[in-house]
């Protein structure tokens, strides 16, 4: 299965009384809170991210998002939004397992670092991460 990167869902955000539900109509069981607009909507990214990564790692195909047109009549008087979600973030927080490389380095550096005692796995993670543009 090929996976894309990047995925925007309609969102249905309803006020509450104490701020705001999110639900996703095209992914049931995917819903979310917070209490202002704006924390329901970085919720609402969090909880899309997880559901839609929850379907890749269980090989399950994604569902195609509705058009927003579609939606208006059955939630009216709520707000449809629209959120987007990068899964190469997702993929790259949640799936941590290791996988052993072999390298060859020029003979001084690993003497170098060797002595000082670096960890040569951490220092090619973090030196990946920077190139990669990953925090």
């Amino acid at each position: 299965m090929t996976s894309k990167d990047i995925y925007v869902y309609p969102a249905v955000f309803e006020k509450t009384a104490t701020g705001y539900s999110v639900m996703f109509p095209d992914l049931p069981g995917c819903f979310t809170v917070g209490k202002t607009l704006e924390e329901a909507h970085t919720m609402a990214r969090e909880a899309l991210g997880l559901h839609l990564w929850g379907f890749e790692q269980d090989g399950e195909e994604i569902p195609k998002p509705s058009l927003v047109d579609t939606l208006q009549n059955e939630y009216h008087g709520e707000v449809i939004g629209l959120v987007e979600v990068s899964l190469s973030t997702f993929r790259a927080k949640l799936d941590t397992r290791a996988v052993k490389k072999t390298l060859t380095i020029p003979y001084y550096l690993n003497q170098m670092a060797e002595k000082r005692k670096i960890n040569f796995s951490q220092e090619l993670q973090t030196a990946l991460k920077k190139r990669l543009g990953i925090n």
